[in-house]
């Protein structure tokens, strides 16, 4: 019960960060979305030590290992858009593999290089 409470805090806390960073974006009217926003202000916070990393880990544990369900709602709405991809939907399938065999190439090889520096400390 008290490790499922200390959870529920941390992912309400991430969940503020979120909201602080839509509100930056509201305010400013950025055309950067707030989410993204929201990430680079937990990086700073982290970075800076304001929020140490033990306040949020089974938070994040917990978000990480459900990650699939939250993909979930995202595939269900790109079924219901089928008639996009009528015509040039070969192309955007080719597009979507590329770009996400890219993320993926690029957050490996900065994981390997924060990790290598970390060991390095």
């Amino acid at each position: 019960m008290y490790k499922t409470a200390i959870m529920i805090i941390q992912i309400v806390g991430l969940y503020l960060i979120y909201l602080a960073g839509r509100g930056i974006q509201n305010l400013f009217d950025l055309f950067i979305p707030g989410s993204v926003i929201g990430l680079v202000l937990l990086f700073i916070l982290l970075s800076l030590k304001i929020v140490p990393e033990r306040f949020l880990k089974e938070g994040i544990s917990f978000m990480i290992r459900h990650l699939p369900f939250f993909f979930v709602p995202a595939t269900v709405g790109v079924i219901s858009y089928a008639y996009v991809f009528k015509g040039k939907g070969l192309l955007l399938i080719v597009i979507g593999l590329l770009s996400t065999a890219l993320v993926m190439a690029i957050s490996g090889l900065v994981t390997q290089w924060m990790v290598r520096r970390r060991e390095e400390a």
